[in-house]
């Protein structure tokens, strides 16, 4: 079978076929359903801390197993992806992430939910590297920012999709309802099998290594060698301090407008979507901007504004305002969509996915203690403060930020990239 699916789509790049748009339109999918996989939880908490009788700490803690599950997962699908391909590598990602959450709709208990999570971490790792680095490889470099920007923003997209899954499951059907709901990621996962390509320049600088050495294969190690140790370990830095802002507040959002500024779960969902649709907003206007002045002013930019607005958007107690002001804090969230494009140019083809999604995701399993640690701090004081002090990191985020390379300079420091097959963008 797969072998009469890489024909079929060999003949098709043959026949001159621009694959571009159907891999965009395949790491959109994808990583849309990641993020519903990961909002789907913040959603459900409410409602797992009351059946199971749960501290805030506790709740935390499953938000926690989850993100230690995304930091291992980066290394090892970003490791399968360099090696055997980027499509099987990410059809597999899903597959593990959508099982393990629709099994969360049977745990028993805080153990249960605990290991599913963990388990279901090992596929939602993996998809962030993996299509960045299909993106860096299929589009040219004046587009590859926008193209990135918006496979990514494909987050807030499937953060929307969580929220009116849960409006329209919870009341009926519950918190095991809603991660039943995590199967309809497999749909992305046969998307990609049926049509997406496998990249032209993986399969050329495979067939290069070949040539030169007596295996191809890529280690870890490799992202550490020639000189690239110190832009890796800034690089997976730089995604911790951000993400664990980021984790930190958007973990506990839900609970926090329900708990404390007194939202209904619908009233509640309606603030996410709008506060939502300010982040999708916000990462075409990024994208573009970061394709303009450069990926690294853009990257500080937007962790300078939300150093600032996070705070601010905690103390609100007016709902009116809230409302509003949440898409204009989201807007600045947009930096995950130009981390795509950056930390791939800072690696060659070879060690492309593994190096982008080692940065970006052990950077998201070093942030996997900021739900139990801001829960922790929110039962001493509140999730306002909590989400207030989130902005601290988004700072710190950005004083690493300033030792990093441009995106141009990375790009060339890292190597060539091998010329492109027929019938692949230029």
């Amino acid at each position: 079978m797969r072998g009469y699916l890489d024909r079929r789509m060999s003949e098709r790049e043959a026949r001159g076929g621009d694959p571009r748009w159907i891999t965009l339109a395949g790491c959109f999918l994808c990583y849309g359903f990641d993020a519903v996989d990961f909002m789907i939880l913040a959603l459900a908490l409410p409602a797992i801390v009351q059946d199971f009788n749960l501290s805030l700490g506790e709740a935390g803690l499953i938000g926690t197993a989850g993100m230690i599950g995304v930091g291992i997962s980066s290394v090892l699908l970003g490791w399968y992806a360099d090696n055997h391909g980027r499509r099987p590598a990410l059809i597999a990602s899903v597959l593990i992430f959508a099982i393990f959450t629709m099994a969360v709709a049977v745990a028993r208990g805080w153990n249960d939910m605990m290991l599913l999570r963990l388990l279901a971490g090992l596929g939602l790792g993996g998809v962030w590297g993996i299509v960045s680095a299909l993106i860096n490889e299929t589009w040219p470099p004046h587009l590859r920012a926008r193209a990135s920007s918006f496979v990514l923003s494909a987050w807030p997209v499937g953060f929307i999709l969580a929220a009116l899954l849960a409006h329209m499951l919870l009341p009926a059907y519950g918190w095991r309802g809603l991660f039943l709901s995590g199967g309809l990621a497999l749909a992305a996962a046969l998307f990609v099998l049926l049509f997406v390509p496998e990249s032209g320049v993986w399969r050329q600088e495979k067939a290069r290594r070949r040539t030169i050495h007596a295996h191809g294969g890529v280690s870890l190690k490799d992202i550490f060698t020639e000189g690239r140790w110190r832009r890796t370990m800034l690089a997976t830095a730089i995604a911790a301090c951000s993400l664990t802002g980021y984790w930190g507040t958007n973990t506990w959002l839900p609970t926090y407008l329900v708990k404390e500024r007194g939202l209904d779960p619908g009233a509640m969902t309606t603030f996410l979507i709008v506060m939502n649709i300010g982040m999708f907003v916000g990462y075409q206007f990024f994208g573009y901007v970061a394709d303009r002045i450069g990926a690294k002013k853009t990257i500080l930019f937007c962790f300078a504004a939300t150093t600032i607005l996070l705070p601010v958007y905690a103390l609100i107690r007016d709902l009116s305002l809230l409302l509003w002001f949440g898409p204009v804090v989201a807007l600045f969230f947009a930096y995950f969509g130009i981390f795509g494009a950056y930390f791939s140019a800072l690696f060659p083809p070879h060690i492309r996915s593994t190096g982008a999604g080692f940065c970006f995701n052990v950077g998201r399993g070093i942030s996997a203690f900021a739900p139990y640690v801001l829960g922790e701090i929110a039962m001493s004081f509140s999730l306002s403060t909590s989400i207030a002090l989130c902005g601290i990191f988004f700072f710190l985020a950005g004083a690493l930020m300033i030792f990093m390379p441009e995106a141009g300079a990375a790009a060339r420091e890292a190597g060539p990239t091998p010329s492109r097959p027929a019938g692949q963008a230029a």
